[in-house]
């Protein structure tokens, strides 16, 4: 049996935590992460998804959690904690159903981005990372949502809502916290719970991965320009792919193609400078070397420059 107490300044009010999972919630958890562990090699590199796990569990990164984590993968609560606490995906206090995402990095906040973060936060009455008296939203301010081609774009639970306005996103948070179903642009055909959608982030897929529409027209442009003006990728060089496989005009193989006496110093085309073993990296100072380049530069032709070259010369023939 858990023992639950008021979590003191916690983001939304009234929120509960439990210093630990009951029997039943442990069991199922630990089949869970016993899964996910299958998956890797090390079973502490299972701790990433199985952060993911104990937040669709909880709602975000308890300290119960935490516990849990780090007991299943023979770590401590620091070095859970320490992952915790790197990744913005993970919430290290009670977050809202939704996690509504307003990119304002440069393309978007010039195509009105910005706008719409203003308007989210005084409609919603919250700022960055902060959560709505009713528990529906937690809103953020993200630097890029990857879908610059449909700016400016919101994010709901890591679903797209491209090409939005302050009028339209204030309607998508009026219609989550209303409890309707809401439709991204593209994706699956409905925007789930943060819960769920932390626990497909876990590994365990809810089969909606095919629903909706995955690479819309402004994406598709460059491919579908191609395709009308006949344009394509450069063919690739007539030659060998692989050492002694014959090339694909049907000539010798590549190492084959000249004979042994006519191939180049393993270090460049020419003959190798007296003094120097073949192969070798030329020395400094020798012919090849850019010690002996004629001067190039102002400053090499600068009465400096030919200073700095002439005592250059003093040191090596001393």
């Amino acid at each position: 049996m858990s023992v639950e107490h008021e979590v003191p300044g916690a983001r939304v009010p009234g929120a509960r935590h439990a210093t630990g999972y009951d029997d039943a919630t442990r069991e199922r958890l630990a089949a869970d992460a016993a899964a996910i562990m299958a998956r890797y090699p090390q079973e502490r590199s299972a701790l990433l998804p199985m952060l993911h796990l104990v937040q669709s569990e909880d709602g975000y990164v308890s300290p119960r959690g935490i516990a849990f984590c780090a007991a299943q993968l023979g770590l401590t609560t620091a070095e859970v904690s320490a992952v915790a606490t790197f990744y913005t995906q993970f919430k290290r206090h009670p977050n809202g159903t939704y996690t509504v995402g307003v990119c304002t990095n440069t393309l978007c906040a010039v195509m009105g981005g910005d706008a719409i973060w203003e308007e989210l936060t005084e409609h919603l009455g919250v700022d960055h990372d902060e959560t709505t008296e009713d528990g529906a939203i937690t809103l953020e301010r993200i630097e890029c949502n990857a879908a610059c081609d449909y700016a400016p774009v919101v994010m709901v639970n890591w679903e797209f809502f491209d090409d939005q306005t302050p009028d339209s996103a204030r309607d998508v948070v009026d219609r989550l916290r209303a409890g309707e179903r809401v439709a991204p642009t593209r994706g699956a055909s409905s925007v789930c719970s943060f819960k769920e959608m932390s626990r497909v982030l876990a590994g365990f897929p809810d089969g909606r991965a095919d629903e909706g529409v995955g690479a819309g027209p402004a994406t598709l442009r460059g491919t579908l320009l191609a395709k009308e003006k006949g344009w394509r990728a450069p063919d690739f060089p007539d030659v060998a792919h692989v050492e002694g496989q014959v090339s694909p005009s049907g000539g010798a193989p590549a190492d084959q193609a000249q004979p042994e006496e006519s191939k180049p110093a393993a270090t460049g085309a020419g003959p190798t400078p007296a003094g120097q073993q073949p192969g070798a990296d030329p020395k400094v100072g020798a012919e090849e070397s850019s010690a002996q380049r004629p001067p190039t530069t102002p400053s090499d032709a600068s009465p400096e420059g030919q200073q700095r070259r002439q005592r250059s010369d003093d040191a090596k023939e001393s």
